[in-house]
């Protein structure tokens, strides 16, 4: 029961750390796809950030799931040699999955979507970053055989899925603006006034003002989650997904 507890809870990190991985890279910083780039009837910008929010939100959730049984299972120190390999098979997993269900099966984003041959992308993708972790993940369990000795280093595995997920609420150096989405139903003279309130200077927005690039203090970013903000970028929250937004 306790070696299982360990492959499911080991899996389960590294799982949500190819999600962060896929987040980080794909949606913020490359900007190849959003969670549901190709979904009929969700254009808005608003509701693409928001779901991806939403999609960094559930990593955190499986990342905690994974270290809490992790930690749990501890005391079996037999299973430490073997997490490396599970950790793998978890980063694979995930970009199988993610091929599998969201391009392919469900269609809701490719790789690149602006692609000509996305198919082509996907299976490169999915090869390099899929197929190949899982191989080595699994030699590894192999390799190790359940025999090693030593306490299973759960503190660094958690201090790097910390800093994977701190990684995704960082601005990039040279974009000191703060992107905020509001919820729909505000007017754009509510949002306006919301910005006067908090002392932001506007920069850029959507034409209903939904999403908002602004200059404002950090200490006054946590506010607006008050005043009809679903999203505020840097403000340290698992959802602030979009700090590296070039809109």
């Amino acid at each position: 029961m306790q070696d299982r507890l360990w492959t499911a809870s080991a899996l389960a990190v590294g799982f949500a750390l190819s999600g962060f991985f896929d987040g980080v890279l794909l949606h913020q910083i490359l900007q190849w796809h959003h969670l549901l780039s190709l979904v009929p009837g969700i254009t808005d910008l608003r509701q693409q950030i928001l779901w991806d929010g939403y999609f960094h939100a559930a990593m955190y959730l499986v990342a905690i799931l994974g270290l809490i049984g992790l930690w749990r299972a501890r005391r079996r120190a037999s299973v430490g040699t073997t997490l490396s390999g599970w950790l793998l098979m978890g980063f694979g997993l995930w970009h199988v999955v993610d091929a599998v269900l969201s391009h392919w099966v469900l269609g809701i984003h490719r790789i690149r979507v602006d692609s000509a041959y996305p198919l082509l992308w996907d299976l490169g993708w999915l090869a390099v970053f899929g197929l190949l972790p899982l191989v080595i993940g699994w030699m590894l369990t192999r390799r190790g055989g359940g025999q090693g000795r030593g306490r299973p280093p759960v503190l660094p595995v958690a201090m790097l899925c910390l800093g994977m997920g701190a990684w995704a609420l960082r601005p990039p150096p040279d974009m000191p603006l703060t992107a905020i989405v509001f919820r729909a139903g505000l007017s754009a003279e509510q949002v306006t006034d919301v910005l006067d309130r908090a002392g932001a200077t506007l920069v850029w927005a959507e034409p209903d003002m939904g999403v908002v690039l602004v200059d404002m203090e950090p200490g006054q970013r946590l506010g607006l989650y008050r005043q009809g903000a679903l999203l505020v970028g840097g403000s340290v929250l698992p959802t602030g997904c979009f700090a590296w937004s070039r809109a």
